[in-house]
């Protein structure tokens, strides 16, 4: 397994890492995509661990809660051995102060995610969303408090904005908060927004991706096709609403492209998939979740080669998209082109520790 460090900070994180939301079966839908108990749970806990997987991420919204409880079953007695790594932010129930990030709601949040997850401090606590309702300010020196007590040891964010990753980093600098060192963000073959703003923002301040839903949405799995019905009991039917959206065209498209370079591999869809985005700047860490042993063994073996100039470019080719305002004239004009140059992948991927 390959290691990166997380941003600009000096935590060294596995390439790939494991998704919890499966664990629990609780609540609603979108909060419960798996009913994987704690005895489940800990053989896939073996697997990642056997694999050099070290780093395992939850939320407080998954399950209700009993993601990090069944979680927090899994590693016990092995603490020491893996970054926990949790957000809050989002509707927890139905009060005013079950959703946010005011000073009450995180220091709830956190003591709660302690208690469930049975430890004493979070690795990487993230906020799971922007709070427009609460200054910036408390949500910072809030945070602070919560490092300096020892509770939480690096922070992060997810699904934010430019802008807003970009004032809460700078109101940071200003008061002498910590900063955040991850952005949690969707990014995929076929969804990549994240380049346009987010991904140049990250390479400028310092923020390592941890990509979730990188088969996006689960529509990269090899199952989804040209001319293939999805098959019926394809979890998409019930879920696709939850997800990023995707013109099925484009969708078309790029997994053409995608088992073209599978049948030059001999690698699986998923696979080429994730290894695509291990390639990109400024990614971390792949966030990949799996419901059974034969799933998350397939996902690893998305590490320990790399995929060609030649096949990235393809890959880039099918999955391009035009960019946005005010982004798409960098794309079209040379000399709005020679201001902001292409954001390109590094040439060399740094050796990694032994697992």
């Amino acid at each position: 397994m390959e290691y990166r460090r997380l941003g600009t900070s000096g935590l060294q994180v596995p390439v790939l890492s494991f998704g919890a939301g499966t664990f629990g079966g609780r609540g609603p839908l979108f909060g419960a995509w798996g009913n994987t108990d704690a005895r489940e749970a800990r053989r896939l806990v073996d697997i990642c661990l056997d694999a050099g997987i070290t780093m395992f991420d939850t939320a407080d919204v998954y399950s209700d809660g009993a993601s990090e409880e069944v979680l927090g079953e899994a590693i016990k007695g092995r603490r020491d051995q893996v970054i926990m790594s949790t957000k809050t932010g989002l509707p927890t129930g139905d009060c005013p102060g079950d959703a946010g990030s005011s000073r009450s709601r995180l220091i709830t949040a956190c003591e709660n995610a302690l208690r469930r997850l049975g430890t004493d401090h979070i690795d990487l606590f993230q906020l799971h969303a922007f709070d427009a309702g609460t200054p910036i300010e408390e949500v910072l020196s809030t945070l602070d408090d919560l490092v300096r007590a020892g509770k939480v040891r690096y922070l992060g964010i997810s699904n934010f904005s430019g802008w807003q990753a970009m004032k809460s980093l700078a109101v940071a600098e200003r008061y002498g908060h910590p900063r955040h060192v991850a952005h949690q963000v969707y990014y995929s073959l076929i969804g990549r927004d994240y380049e346009w703003e987010l991904m140049p923002l990250g390479l400028d301040q310092g923020l390592g991706a941890l990509v979730w839903s990188p088969l996006g949405w689960g529509r990269l799995t090899g199952k989804v096709r040209r001319g293939r019905p999805l098959p019926a009991d394809s979890r998409l039917h019930r879920t696709a609403q939850f997800g990023p959206p995707v013109e099925d065209e484009h969708l078309y498209r790029v997994v053409d492209a995608l088992d073209e370079v599978a049948q030059e591999t001999g690698r699986s869809i998923p696979q080429i998939a994730i290894n695509w985005l291990l390639q990109r700047p400024t990614v971390s860490s792949v966030i990949i979740g799996a419901r059974t042993e034969e799933q998350l063994r397939q996902n690893l073996g998305a590490v320990g080669w790399m995929l060609t100039p030649d096949q990235m470019a393809r890959l880039d080719a099918a999955s391009a998209r035009t960019a946005p305002y005010p982004y798409f004239p960098y794309q079209r004009q040379e000399g709005f082109a020679r201001l902001n140059p292409p954001v390109v992948a590094p040439p060399v991927v740094t050796p990694s520790p032994a697992a």
